[in-house]
């Protein structure tokens, strides 16, 4: 899709972090914008910095677990604009101790973390893409996994975003066999400047208390000490909104704006995967977001 003048563009998770730098990226390129977050207030903020800024935009809170919600985002979007041509399933959540050995974690932490992750993309996809085929436009869905599906980790999270991997590459090659006018990316991006491992400030209450680091044993809350800094330190969401854009006007699936290092503990997981071999464990820096 290389026009992107005028067009409409559905961003989920667009109240910060990558979410939101998608939405700046794409303002830029004259896109009106639909606004999804979960986070209501300040959802609201940057909906109404993107209005005083001239740009047509649209806020709507959605949980994105939600089937009926993501349906009624989508009835939202089309009514305001008329179309969408451009969705991008990006809200996601993750807890902070990524590296709780996977029997620790809670049956409710699977179902957060899982219906957000992985469900939230399949919602958008349900909710979407027929009402964009039907429109006959030329288009292209994102769906934001992690360098995470990449790679072997524990728990919840790497599960989810591999199975947001499997799912775009089944997206893509259905929309290339029907012959369609849209096509599809998977976003995997390594570790990135944003707030995901506070995200527990959205978590429903039916998906049980946020974790309480100080009650995990100490290799744990160092490991998520490191892990945070590693966030910190890493790739500005903007780069990674530029690097979307262009996948986007280039028609490539994968987009993988990761640290080298990270690169290489991929090419070494493909490798132990084709050579028969026991995973490799991970160094200090392996997990990302």
């Amino acid at each position: 899709m290389k026009a992107l003048q005028g067009r409409v563009a559905v961003i989920t998770g667009a109240a910060s972090g990558i979410g939101l730098a998608l939405a700046q990226r794409f303002a830029k390129e004259g896109m009106r914008l639909v606004l999804a977050d979960i986070e209501t207030p300040a959802l609201q903020r940057v909906h109404a910095q993107f209005e005083s800024a001239g740009v047509a935009a649209h806020a709507v809170t959605v949980d994105v677990a939600d089937e009926a919600q993501v349906q009624a985002l989508a009835d939202a979007a089309y009514r305001r604009f008329g179309a969408v041509h451009l969705l991008c399933n990006n809200a996601g959540v993750a807890a902070p101790a990524l590296r709780a050995p996977t029997w620790q974690t809670s049956h409710a932490e699977w179902q957060w973390i899982l219906g957000v992750n992985l469900m939230g993309v399949a919602n958008g996809v349900r909710a979407f893409v027929p009402r964009m085929l039907a429109g006959g436009d030329e288009g292209h869905i994102v769906n934001t996994a992690s360098v995470a599906g990449l790679l072997s980790g524990p728990g919840p999270y790497f599960a989810s975003k591999h199975g947001v991997v499997c799912l775009s590459e089944a997206l893509y090659k259905d929309l290339r066999a029907a012959g369609a006018r849209l096509s599809a990316s998977v976003l995997c991006p390594g570790l990135i400047r944003t707030a995901i491992l506070d995200a527990e400030r959205n978590r429903p209450a039916d998906f049980g208390p946020r974790t309480d680091l100080q009650a995990l044993p100490e290799a744990s809350r160092a490991a998520a000490a490191a892990f945070r800094q590693s966030l910190e330190a890493g790739y500005e969401p903007s780069q990674v909104a530029d690097a979307v854009a262009d996948a986007v006007q280039a028609d490539r699936f994968y987009i993988v704006p990761a640290q080298p290092e990270l690169v290489d503990l991929v090419r070494l997981r493909m490798q132990d995967i084709l050579e028969g071999r026991n995973p490799s464990l991970p160094r200090p820096r392996a997990s990302a977001e």
